[in-house]
């Protein structure tokens, strides 16, 4: 937290309740996303953002999760010249910051990935889908949990292509990463 050093008590205080309420809605809108409203998202999504921007500053990396959850929360909606933006805005930022995170950048190639799907642009979601493995393989090792959404969500789109090999193979990395729902280590 970029307030926690400083000598007013008072400032310190506020950046706190600041930083408290961010919190509070991203994880509202987060939580509606998962339970498939997204239309119900977007409200604590945007309260989210402008907390955000006045604390950190409308070009801060903090804003990319927040970004990132507007567009799939539009693109949830249909809405998806609006998730467009979102998705620009976030790409931007990442684009525009010095060693952001390669687990940042998965989850940006992961959006991205998941717009293009929603597009019909499979061939796009596929490129950004392998950009989101490999960055979330770089950060958290090959056979991660964070690595296995994009396997997941590759695997998804071969199996729709009726490509069976390459979707089984990928199923199959699914299997193997650790701690995974799906996991083979997890059975038996």
């Amino acid at each position: 937290s970029p307030f926690w050093s400083c000598d007013d008590h008072f400032m310190c205080f506020t950046a706190f309740i600041a930083e408290s309420l961010i919190a509070l809605a991203l994880s509202t809108a987060q939580g509606f996303v998962w339970a498939g409203k997204p239309l119900e998202a977007i409200p604590a999504a945007l309260q989210a953002l402008r907390f955000s921007s006045q604390v950190f500053g409308s070009g801060s990396v903090q804003l990319v999760p927040i970004y990132l959850l507007l567009a799939e929360a539009s693109t949830g909606t249909g809405h998806l010249r609006q998730a467009a933006k979102y998705l620009s805005q976030a790409q931007w930022i990442v684009l525009q910051t010095p060693g952001c995170s390669a687990a940042l950048q998965s989850k940006l190639q992961r959006g991205l990935g998941l717009f293009s799907i929603a597009e019909g642009n499979l061939d796009q979601a596929l490129y950004h889908l392998a950009n989101d493995v490999y960055l979330a393989t770089a950060e958290f090792g090959l056979n991660s949990v964070e690595a296995s959404g994009g396997y997941l969500n590759m695997a998804n789109i071969f199996f729709h292509q009726n490509k069976m090999d390459a979707a089984n193979s990928l199923y199959t990395e699914v299997g193997r990463t650790k701690n995974h729902p799906l996991s083979f280590s997890q059975m038996g």
